[in-house]
């Protein structure tokens, strides 16, 4: 019975940073998408086309996020903000954004 709890969180622990390892390639997608939106003005198409595209629906699925148009829109609506994946992640930003929303409804 041991073994097979251990095989069980081996497996879960693996399963785990597979996921981590797809959400980092989505996030180097956004990134890229975002560097395309300053160079050529067409980041949000682009990361349409890879979310709607079979690979990009396999890494979403991977990483944990249902590939459906919802998420597509949020992904082309992040890439339009145009911050980038480590700034938008950041304890500071996120501060910030809390900041200014509070001072939006005051």
């Amino acid at each position: 019975m041991a073994d097979f709890v251990d095989g069980t969180a081996f497996n879960h622990e693996q399963g785990n940073r597979a996921r981590k390892l797809f959400a980092a390639v989505v996030l180097a997608a956004l990134d890229d998408a975002i560097a395309d939106d300053k160079k050529y003005g067409n980041g949000p198409e682009q990361i349409a086309r890879w979310a709607r595209s079979r690979d990009g629906r396999e890494v979403l699925s991977c990483a944990g996020i249902d590939p459906n148009e919802r998420v597509v829109s949020g992904l082309m609506e992040f890439v339009a903000k145009g911050v980038r994946t480590s700034v938008a992640l950041s304890r500071e930003e996120s501060e910030r954004r809390q900041n200014q929303e509070h001072a939006e409804a005051a």
